[in-house]
């Protein structure tokens, strides 16, 4: 049987995506839903985000993006409900 351990992967961030080591990231230990929650929040502000948004809404969409949580606050979620009518997703 042969094992092979994952040394990098793939991190997809504002400026583009890049192969880091394993070693530079930080886990925050999420469980498999919270994974899959993260992913949905990125997955909604990707679609919204441009460069052409106002400056103040892209700051805002972006620090959603660097929350430590895999959770919208109810006012996030209202807000970035919001920007996904607004911008027509």
């Amino acid at each position: 049987m042969y094992y092979f351990a994952l040394v990098s992967c793939t991190v997809k961030t504002w400026g583009g995506e890049y192969t880091v080591g394993l070693q530079h990231l930080k886990s925050y230990n999420y469980v498999p839903a919270e994974c899959e929650q993260m992913r949905v929040i990125c997955e909604r502000i990707n679609r919204v985000y441009s460069s052409g948004l106002e400056e103040s809404v892209q700051k805002f969409l972006e620090s959603l993006g660097k929350l430590k949580r895999a959770y919208l606050t109810d006012l996030e979620e209202k807000v970035l409900s919001v920007l996904e009518l607004e911008i027509k997703v």
